[in-house]
């Protein structure tokens, strides 16, 4: 069964989200704030790999919305790639997977269960790394 953890990578923080031991399910993790340190941060994340045992790291990828490579998918895409240089060792690889629509559909849910204000500022991140990892579960 395949470990996957998610991630959202955000400016000031990185969603994450596991997947359940039969591979099915997604749930969201501790946020990861944003060091200025890019190596810390992928250390961070390499951290909840090694914790959750994961082969595969998917990266939610900011296309636009009519699907080209805009700047921030470009962005994304190349600390995707710093991302699996530090993982290759742990024989883990990265994807990059559409994120579209997850942070709004995420921020939505987050809204319909009444998380207001700061509370639902702090979780949309991990909820939208969950929404992403559901996507990607549900297409395997």
């Amino acid at each position: 069964m395949t470990r996957a953890v998610a991630i959202d990578l955000g400016a000031r923080r990185i969603g994450v989200a596991v997947s359940g031991g039969t591979g099915t399910m997604a749930f969201p993790r501790e946020i990861i704030r944003r060091t200025g340190d890019r190596s810390a941060d992928h250390r961070q994340v390499a951290a909840v790999v090694d914790d959750v045992g994961a082969d595969v790291v998917v990266v939610g990828w900011p296309l636009s919305l009519d699907g080209t490579e805009g700047p921030a998918a470009r962005g994304t895409a190349d600390e995707a790639r710093q991302l699996e240089d530090v993982l290759a060792a742990r024989g883990v690889r990265v994807e990059l997977f559409d994120e579209r629509f997850t942070t709004v559909t995420a921020d939505a849910g987050l809204a319909a269960a009444g998380k207001r204000g700061p509370a639902r500022r702090h979780s949309v991140d991990s909820a939208a790394a969950t929404v992403l990892l559901e996507s990607w579960l549900a297409g395997r």
